[in-house]
């Protein structure tokens, strides 16, 4: 009886252990597929620098060199230097804060004004 539990057990573990294995392989092939292609460039390291000549390197199988860095680094300085949205959001933030606090403040003077002039009217009776 215990041998053929035994069995039982064995052949289970065994099943589930190749199960195991077709699940890898299938995630393997699934990933491949949603990569879109089989290129062997990518099996390397996903970052590579090469300081041979100045700035070279392989991002993801794409050749970047220092000229393409410093292109879009101007780009960045270019787009960095004049957003119309950003500057109108910061000025509109500018006049809304004043406004608030020039409201805060008016409303704090006319409350102390009123509490002054109701201690008068009570100092006074």
């Amino acid at each position: 009886m215990m041998k053929r539990f035994m069995l039982k057990c064995t052949f289970i573990a065994f099943v589930l252990f190749l199960g195991v294995l077709f699940g890898m392989q299938q995630a393997n092939v699934g990933m491949q597929k949603m990569k879109g292609y089989d290129d062997p460039a990518f099996s390397g390291s996903a970052f590579h620098v090469a300081s041979e000549e100045g700035f070279k390197s392989t991002l993801h199988g794409t050749n970047v060199t220092s000229q393409d860095i410093r292109e879009k680094q101007k780009k960045l300085e270019e787009i960095k230097t004049f957003n119309a949205f950003s500057s109108m959001g910061k000025k509109l933030a500018g006049s809304v804060s004043d406004m608030v606090d020039k409201a805060i403040k008016d409303t704090t003077d006319k409350v102390e004004e009123k509490i002054t002039n109701i201690n008068s009217k009570e100092e006074g009776s």
